[in-house]
């Protein structure tokens, strides 16, 4: 049994990198300064105005954006980190259905003007149910994991807290 809880957030974080999940983790949170951090809050407070059912808080264990009818919706600025977002939402769908609560998923993309639907089948169950082991691996660890290289690094809030001594 884990006696810490996780959030989609941990999934999305341990599909990009998972030195960034250890650290957030930890408490290193360098989040409140990073420009893409806050564009992302601007864009999550103004998402969804005429619904009534935003930033649900689900058994003092996760948060979601907003339940639209039979869709749970995540709001993000670009595709860029898709793979990521989808894992995020699978979590939320997975835990819902856990709690006997059958949803679709909607991720909206503004930059590219899209939504993608994302349905919880009985093979991307198996993958949450993987990823999560693998979340409580990463932040059980006693040290973060080395630093490894992504295309988006540079847009990572930890940037300069990974590559503070490499001459870049």
């Amino acid at each position: 049994m884990h006696d810490q809880s996780i959030g989609g957030i941990d999934l999305q974080y341990y599909e990009l990198c998972k030195r960034k999940l250890w650290l957030y983790r930890k408490g290193i949170n360098m989040e409140e300064e990073s420009d893409y951090v806050l564009q992302g809050k601007v864009l999550h407070e103004r998402s969804y105005p005429r619904l009534l059912d935003k930033e649900r808080l689900i058994d003092d264990a996760f948060a979601i954006d907003a339940i639209d009818g039979e869709y749970v919706r995540e709001v993000k600025l670009s595709s860029k980190m898709s793979n990521a977002d989808k894992m995020q939402m699978l979590f939320y769908l997975y835990q819902l259905s856990l709690r006997g609560i059958y949803k679709k998923g909607l991720i909206s993309y503004t930059k590219e003007r899209r939504t993608e639907e994302i349905e919880l089948t009985e093979s991307n169950q198996k993958q949450i149910i993987s990823a999560i082991g693998g979340v409580y691996e990463i932040i059980n660890l006693p040290t973060a994991p080395p630093v490894k290289k992504f295309p988006y690094c540079k847009s990572c809030a930890y940037y300069e807290f990974c590559y503070s001594r490499e001459d870049d």
